[in-house]
Formats: C-alpha cells, sequence, structure tokens
C-alpha cells in the first residue's frame, strides 16, 4: 500500500505537471494566436490603406487625363472654329461686289503712294478694273493674286503687298488671341 501511495502521489504530481504544461502551452498558443493576429490585422489595415490610396491615385489620374483630354478636343474645335472663320472672311473679302473692291484698292492704293513712286498695281486677272480707275500707271494681271492689290514701283524693286489673305493673315497674327477670347469668352 504504501507503494500504492507513492505511485498514486508520483499520478498525482505527473497529472499535475502535465496539467500546468498543457495550461501554460494553451497559454502560449492563445498569446502567439493573438499575436498573430493582431500582426495579420496590422498588415490587412496597412494593404488596404495602400490599396486605397493606390486607387485613389489612379482616379484623380484617370480623372486628370479625362479633363486633359477634354480641354485638347475643346482647344482643337477652338482652333478649327478660328481656321474657318478666317477662311470664310478672307473669301467674303474676296467675293465683294467690283465697287467695294474698287473702293477697297484706292484706299490701299492712296495710303500707299508716298511709298512707292511711278507706282504700278497687281491685282487678280479676274479683277475688272483698269490702270485709270486705281490710279497708278499701269496694271498687270497676276494669278498668284485672288484678291488686293500689290504696288510696286516701275521696275519691281519695292513691293508693297496688299492683298487681301496678307492684310488679314497681319491682322489675325497680331489679334487673334483677343478675337479667340470675344468668341469664346
Amino acid at each position: 500500500m504504501a507503494l500504492d501511495a507513492v505511485k498514486l502521489e508520483i499520478d498525482k504530481s505527473a497529472n499535475e505537471a502535465i496539467s500546468a504544461i498543457a495550461s501554460k502551452a494553451d497559454a502560449e498558443v492563445a498569446e502567439i494566436i493573438s499575436s498573430a493576429d493582431t500582426e495579420i490585422s496590422a498588415i490587412d489595415e496597412k494593404w488596404k490603406k495602400k490599396l486605397k490610396d493606390t486607387i485613389d491615385h489612379l482616379r484623380r489620374q484617370e480623372l486628370s487625363s479625362a479633363e486633359l483630354e477634354s480641354k485638347r478636343i475643346v482647344l482643337a474645335k477652338k482652333k478649327e472654329i478660328l481656321s474657318r472663320l478666317f477662311v470664310e472672311t478672307l473669301k467674303s473679302l474676296e467675293s465683294a461686289p467690283e465697287n467695294i473692291k474698287l473702293e477697297q484698292y484706292k484706299k490701299m492704293i492712296n495710303a500707299s503712294k508716298g511709298m512707292v513712286n511711278g507706282s504700278r498695281a497687281r491685282i487678280s486677272p479676274e479683277e475688272k478694273v483698269t490702270a485709270e480707275d486705281l490710279g497708278v500707271s499701269s496694271l498687270i494681271k497676276d494669278s498668284k493674286i485672288l484678291g488686293g492689290v500689290i504696288l510696286e514701283n516701275e521696275d519691281g524693286s519695292i513691293r508693297i503687298d496688299m492683298q487681301y489673305a496678307t492684310i488679314l493673315q497681319a491682322i489675325w497674327n497680331r489679334e487673334v488671341k483677343k478675337l479667340s477670347d470675344i468668341l469664346f469668352g
């Protein structure tokens, strides 16, 4: 019996030791799991934030790209409208009635007479005016001219280009910004 009591005491002591070890192991496992869960949660939050930031960045980038493309399209359309306006204005000048063009040509020539002595005029072959009508010594029909006048001295060394296209282009280059502001705000 004394042996049974020792055996029981050893069994009891072993069971208590096993129970203590198991309890300690369970506590360590729970602590490891809790620590891992906390770390996983922190990593998950970090990646969620990074994903959100990346999505926000891509969204801003796409929006910026779309705005830029929109501005490019609007600018191209404005340029097209201005270009069409230039062409239509030039056509309007070139197709004006003969009496209006004659008055304009006379004003151009009178404004330039002091710069060119013994002047002759170059005009479109389509024009039905004479040198006398324009007040110049001679008149040359030039197929390169569509509208307006080129005034030159008798030897052709001095020329004053008053073609509609030349005058309109000069005004256009100087005033296109103002015109664009008027048309498009």
